[in-house]
């Protein structure tokens, strides 16, 4: 089932909002919540993920308890900008699980990296390994002081909206 054959209503936001708060909710509780009986709620859990609008579900972790609770934000900008560049750097990426987020951006800076460390130090042996796996043009670190906002919630109220947002609709 593609995604743009899926056209979901306020029973599945309201199962989509549940499981994205509390993804080990179960069947039950989740069926009282939505207002539907079990068996269709799950029909609708297994609809959506056929879907793929639901990926897969994580279990997620305290940082600072598994120390790793420094927050670096990564700048990167390169003068290299071919295909086979580009898969090189995200396959280093994907070596190094501290980086836990990585995007290729418009504007100045080319790709940003998000990652946990438990110190500087860390940070310094990660940037290392990076460095020698590709070729950099400009690296600037950012580390985060205090995190005010982080959630996994996608907001839902622009499901149904299409491809160009309300206005597309």
């Amino acid at each position: 089932m593609s995604r743009s054959s899926v056209k979901l209503d306020t029973i599945d936001l309201k199962i989509l909002r549940e499981l994205q708060a509390d993804a080990s909710l179960p069947l039950t509780d989740l069926a009282d919540r939505v207002g539907v009986s079990q068996t269709p709620c799950w029909r609708r859990v297994q609809k959506l993920e056929a879907a793929g609008i639901i990926r897969k579900r994580v279990t997620l972790l305290d940082r600072a308890q598994l120390n790793v609770g420094v927050t670096v934000f990564i700048a990167v900008r390169t003068n290299k900008h071919s295909v086979e560049w580009l898969e090189t750097f995200a396959r280093a990426v994907q070596d190094i699980p501290e980086i836990v987020d990585f995007y290729r951006m418009s504007g100045e800076i080319d790709y940003l990296l998000k990652a946990h460390v438990p110190d500087i130090g860390s940070y310094d042996a990660l940037y290392k390994k990076l460095i020698s796996k590709v070729e950099l043009t400009d690296v600037t670190s950012m580390f985060a002081m205090q995190e005010l906002k982080s959630t996994t919630e996608i907001p839902l109220q622009f499901a149904n909206a299409g491809p160009l947002g309300a206005a597309g609709a």
